[in-house]
């Protein structure tokens, strides 16, 4: 019993804390509340000497959980709109490269990141994707962990503080993005989570990447393409995997100096910054080639959270489909390519900073 006790008593009080980190993140409306505030109340939890530890255990099935909730972005009304979006999607693309080949140096000159972290670092794809993929490849996934949780915390922030200052936008109210489990239908639920179970053993079947992720995300894809079910999963469940992926994010620092946690956030500052500034670069050249307003672009392509731009476009009155669109495909790209690609490159973790 006491060793059972000494094993789980760090990891409930990492939870713990995560919880309150989440209810304090709910109150103050912050964008991705029960991510966010679990990560950030661990995190200085873990500077501040707390000995807890992460629920790495039960991580993987809340990975399952991310990949369908990846996958009900794609919607029908998708495939017969996607024609209208050519061009904006194959900039994306483009986008996309220039993204990662600017941020790249940047983390390696100016971050002295090793190579492996400094490109999934730089990747402009999703936290959890990126921490879980470069991990794997070897990289530092508590420095990418930290690195992407910065950049999401001051995009998500930055960007909807911006458009609220011109343009009188209040992002703090989620319900249009939020179903209950309460309110769900039972053959929804049920499809969902056939997505999440079989979608693991699909994954690592087919040899993918972060296969937990991918795999779920890929038949879930395909149920709401195909029309069986048109649901998220359950806000609940959504703020319970975030609650857990966020606790284990903050509790992975420990052993990490302050000043070496205050320093990644400083460099994320920078990252953040360049990102902005080549979404609204992009924009302006696909407006100057189209009739697409550029803000609903800038939406698109801004290195924030899916939920957070899309709600910005819906108070906007913006194409929130549009956002989501772009959103969902970067991500899908990244997750996809970013290990293929890094394979070819022949990156090492013990590369010299100069080359």
């Amino acid at each position: 019993m006491l060793p059972a006790m000494s094993f789980l008593g760090p990891i409930l009080a990492a939870l713990a804390i995560g919880a309150l980190g989440g209810v304090v993140a709910e109150w103050a409306t912050l964008p991705l509340p029960w991510m966010l505030g679990p990560m950030i109340f661990c995190l200085l939890a873990v500077m501040a000497g707390a000995p807890i530890k992460g629920p790495i255990k039960i991580r993987p099935m809340m990975v399952l959980v991310l990949g369908v909730m990846l996958g009900s972005g794609f919607t029908p009304d998708m495939v017969d709109r996607v024609g209208d979006w050519a061009a904006s999607l194959a900039l994306l693309l483009v986008y996309v490269a220039v993204a990662g080949a600017v941020i790249y140096p940047y983390f390696r000159k100016v971050a002295g990141y090793d190579p492996v972290t400094a490109y999934f670092s730089g990747m402009p794809g999703g936290l959890n994707e990126m921490m879980i993929v470069g991990g794997a490849m070897g990289g530092d996934d508590r420095v990418i962990a930290l690195t992407h949780a910065s950049r999401v915390l001051l995009a998500v922030m930055i960007i909807p503080i911006a458009f609220r200052f011109l343009e009188g936008v209040d992002t703090s109210d989620r319900g249009a993005y939020e179903i209950s489990i309460l309110d769900m239908a039972g053959s929804d639920l049920a499809i969902l989570t056939a997505c999440a179970v079989l979608g693991w053993p699909l994954g690592k079947w087919l040899k993918l990447p972060a296969g937990a992720l991918l795999g779920p995300m890929l038949l879930s894809a395909a149920t709401h393409l195909s029309g069986m079910t048109s649901a998220p999963p359950p806000i609940e469940v959504l703020n319970v995997a975030q609650w857990v992926i966020g606790t284990t994010i903050g509790c992975r620092f420990s052993g990490v100096a302050r000043r070496e946690i205050l320093r990644i956030m400083a460099i994320a500052l920078g990252a953040t910054v360049i990102l902005i500034a080549l979404s609204v670069l992009f924009a302006a050249a696909l407006h100057l080639a189209t009739d697409l307003d550029p803000r609903q672009v800038i939406l698109a392509y801004a290195p924030g959270g899916l939920a957070e731009m899309s709600l910005v476009a819906l108070a906007l009155g913006a194409d929130v489909a549009f956002v989501a669109t772009h959103h969902i495909i970067r991500i899908s790209v990244v997750v996809v390519a970013a290990p293929i690609i890094f394979r070819r490159t022949g990156l090492k973790r013990t590369a010299a900073p100069s080359d």
